[in-house]
């Protein structure tokens, strides 16, 4: 293949525009070395390639197994392998002597980079390619920049594919498959939507992979199959290790009480969509959920993500913190950029008071670590416009940054008090139905009556301990079987009734209730409006 020859055209011209932009001017304003950040070499070597065309410039590619070989020699070929270039400085030094127009892409060169005579001739060509028409482009999935290159070398971050990219991507596997085999497969808009959505934050190659995984599991392509393209992105977060990913298992229908904030999620699933975007929507922020242990907190959470359809990724701060200095906000940054590689997703921060504990002494007992972790999270809370929606949730108020409760952080403050008597009847009625038993034929109202004060957690405590009960005695659970398993077990509304009754009086003013607004009588005897 001649060198100004390309590879049959993918989808160079679906790539976002900005990237593809960018990388276009600072090869034709002549920035003599481009670091390309990006994990997809062949998305990036299309994209120079349409370049390349239409700037008349050859081009070279480099590999330390192949060294400097002409742009699209097949490996397995004669002059698939230049041993002569496979060192870095002598692959440096056929930059220099090559005479015509050219771009130079040198594949995970940042290994070398320590090694101070490739730091000098870097620097070097970098000088002699400022009065020429020739550009060094390093193309990693990681930025390891040595001090001396900082002034000479240019970072372009080459992001995974845009929406526009995936969804081409699936209209040519559609047309394939069509084309190939005896399906038919045909998307209307929500479905296509809905795959091309669930495809956002994996590579080219990855998505490509997951509906062909997809095509052999099911034998189409539907919305149905959602699940097992996100178990694509499944993989991508355990690699991380910063993040753990949540199987979405839970649904709205499993949540007792709540009926507020489940409403005011319901309304905000299609807030993530591109017809919401166009209708002049902004991508919803997430909420805070404040409240009392054991009232469903972190179990809307998990619905949420079942719900909405897209990932659920638990981030515990705790993981953040490093015994290396520097380590910690770094690994702050790698969990918000792999939360956001992988959008619409749905970030759980469970009991964040803990994580964030100490950020106001964080400049006597750690030298301001705490406090700049804290500082980039809350700058990215407020700025971020990808849709990962954040649920934080929060037990002690008293221990959360003031900072952290300002508007604009989250959409929404949601107080989550212990359920009312119709709440706590609906609880009875899931966990019930949950472990196989008819709930009507348990006399509900009587186990409301009876759990005044409990939670849901409570609750379902009550319930499982009374199956082991009647289990061990070779018999089949009843009301009253329950309602002495409830008389057994003192609720945390009387052991904690001060702290609860604080947490009430601060959410009087300052928070949404997450359920519905009606009297009842708490466990410490005193009138609530919950």
């Amino acid at each position: 293949m001649n060198m100004n020859e390309t590879p049959p055209q993918t989808a160079v011209e679906t790539i976002e525009p900005t990237a593809l932009a960018d990388l276009e001017v600072l090869i034709r304003a002549r920035y003599p070395v481009i670091y390309v950040v990006t994990w997809e070499e062949t998305r990036v070597e299309d994209a120079i390639a349409a370049i390349a065309r239409k700037r008349d410039k050859k081009i070279f590619t480099w590999s330390a197994c192949r060294g400097v070989v002409p742009y699209g020699t097949v490996p397995t070929s004669r002059q698939g392998t230049d041993e002569r270039t496979r060192d870095p400085q002598a692959a440096l030094s056929m930059v220099l002597e090559t005479m015509d127009p050219a771009i130079f892409i040198f594949k995970d060169f940042h290994p070398y980079l320590t090694d101070p005579g490739v730091v000098r001739k870097v620097r070097e060509v970098a000088l002699y390619l400022k009065n020429s028409y020739k550009t060094l482009i390093l193309v990693s999935p990681t930025l390891k920049l040595p001090l001396e290159l900082e002034k000479e070398v240019t970072v372009l971050d080459f992001g995974m594919p845009g929406r526009e990219e995936i969804a081409a991507l699936l209209d040519r596997t559609v047309e394939e498959v069509n084309r190939s085999s005896n399906l038919n497969i045909s998307l209307d808009t929500g479905t296509r939507e809905a795959i091309v959505n669930a495809a956002l934050g994996l590579t080219m190659n990855e998505a490509e992979n997951v509906f062909a995984k997809t095509l052999v599991k099911t034998g189409g392509l539907a919305e149905k199959d959602v699940p097992i393209i996100l178990t694509e992105k499944e993989q991508v977060i355990r690699k991380s290790g910063m993040l753990e990913y949540y199987r979405a298992t839970e649904r709205f229908d499993g949540v007792g009480g709540m009926e507020q904030l489940k409403d005011w999620l319901r309304k905000r699933k299609a807030a993530i969509s591109e017809e919401a975007r166009r209708f002049g929507l902004p991508t919803p922020k997430g909420v805070l959920l404040v409240g009392v242990q054991g009232c469903g907190k972190s179990l809307c959470a998990k619905a949420v993500a079942s719900f909405w359809g897209v990932p659920l990724l638990r981030f515990d701060l705790g993981r953040v913190f490093s015994s290396l200095v520097g380590s910690s906000e770094e690994n702050m940054r790698q969990a918000i950029q792999v939360a956001e590689s992988v959008s619409p997703a749905i970030l759980w921060v469970d009991e964040i008071e803990k994580g964030l504990s100490g950020t106001q002494s964080s400049g006597m007992s750690d030298a301001g670590t705490a406090s700049r972790v804290f500082g980039t999270l809350i700058t990215w809370l407020q700025e971020k416009t990808v849709p990962v929606f954040v649920i934080a949730t929060a037990n002690n108020i008293s221990q959360l940054p003031p900072e952290l409760l300002r508007k604009g952080r989250f959409d929404e403050i949601f107080f989550v008090d212990l359920p009312n008597k119709a709440d706590r009847a609906e609880i009875f009625r899931i966990h019930l139905t949950k472990r196989g038993r008819d709930a009507s034929k348990f006399d509900l109202s009587a186990l409301a009556e009876e759990s005044d004060g409990y939670s849901g957690a409570e609750i379902e405590e009550a319930v499982v301990a009374a199956l082991f009960d009647v289990f061990d005695g070779h018999q089949e659970l009843t009301t009253e079987a329950l309602m002495r398993s409830i008389r057994a077990t003192v609720p945390l509304s009387r052991t904690m009734r001060e702290d609860i009754d604080g947490l009430r009086s601060w959410a009087e003013d300052r928070a949404r209730p997450a359920g519905h607004v009606t009297e009842t009588t708490s466990g410490s005897g005193r009138k609530l409006e919950l």
